[in-house]
Formats: structure tokens, sequence, C-alpha cells
């Protein structure tokens, strides 16, 4: 794999089904009900029966003062267990959610090896790549505390 501006880990410890945070996470076009940082995420390729090549492209807030757009296509998915996508525009590489079970809850890991496409970004990366990773780290946050909301209110 090419070495990547960022390779950012983010980890998240779901107290519900591993089926659960597994659909939550397919869901893509569902995520901008329960992740405050998902803008708007539009479907422009509906993928195969096993949802590979599937392209939806998605539009964040930052918890910084500008929005991001890229598109992601599923490039894997072992079901239940894993999903690999590849982002192009304004960030490009590689994302891969694993997950897990253990006592009772699930553990989602996110690895995301990206690099910024945007010239102000990649020009200032050297710079402020402590801040793009408090940055990512606070979208994550958000999104682990948003599903854990939208699993226990779609299970009451």
């Amino acid at each position: 794999m090419k070495q990547r501006q960022f390779q950012l880990v983010s980890e998240w410890r779901i107290d519900a089904p591993l089926d659960r945070v597994w659909d939550a996470l397919c869901a893509a076009e569902d995520w901008p009900g329960w992740w405050p940082s998902v803008r708007r995420v539009e479907t422009l390729a509906p993928g195969d029966e096993n949802g590979i090549g599937a392209v939806n492209r998605f539009t964040w807030a930052t918890a910084l003062p500008y929005d991001l757009s890229f598109d992601m296509t599923v490039a894997a998915m072992e079901p239940m267990r894993r999903i690999e996508g590849c982002a192009t525009g304004e960030l490009e590489g590689l994302g891969v959610w694993t997950l897990s079970r253990s006592d009772g809850s699930t553990t989602a890991r996110y690895d995301w090896h990206v690099d910024a496409a945007k010239p102000w970004m990649r020009r200032l990366a050297p710079l402020l790549a402590p801040v793009f990773a408090w940055n990512h780290d606070k979208v994550m946050r958000r999104g682990e505390e948003g599903l854990r909301r939208y699993l226990c209110a779609k299970q009451g």
C-alpha cells in the first residue's frame, strides 16, 4: 500500500450486537440521521449484489471551519467483518472498517489512510498534521456517540 500523508485509526466500542452495528455502517445513506458530521450522502452507483463497486458521495462538516466532499467506492467486503473503500475527491486514499465482537459489545475499528487533495491542505499538512488528526478524532467521536444513540433508540 502506498504511504499516505495521514494514517488515522479510530476505535468504537458499541454496546450492541455486531449485526446491528454492521447494518448501520452498511446503510451509508442513513448516516446523516445519526452522524452529526455527515451533511449529505448521495448514492452515485449501487454496486453489485454484495455491495462491491457501490459509490457514495459524502459531504462532511468538520470540527474546523471547512467542509469536505469525496466519493467512496466499496472495494471489498467481508460480511459482518470488514468493509474497504477507496476515496477520491478532496481526500484520496483507503478507509477500512473492521468489526469484532467481545463481551457482548461490538468493536468497530476504522483505519483511514489518506492524502489531502485540496491544495491548501496539502501545503499546510506538515505544519497542521496534529490539527487535522484532532479534527478527524472529533468527527469520529461524534459518529460513535451518534451511533450509540441511534442503536439505542431503534432498540426501544
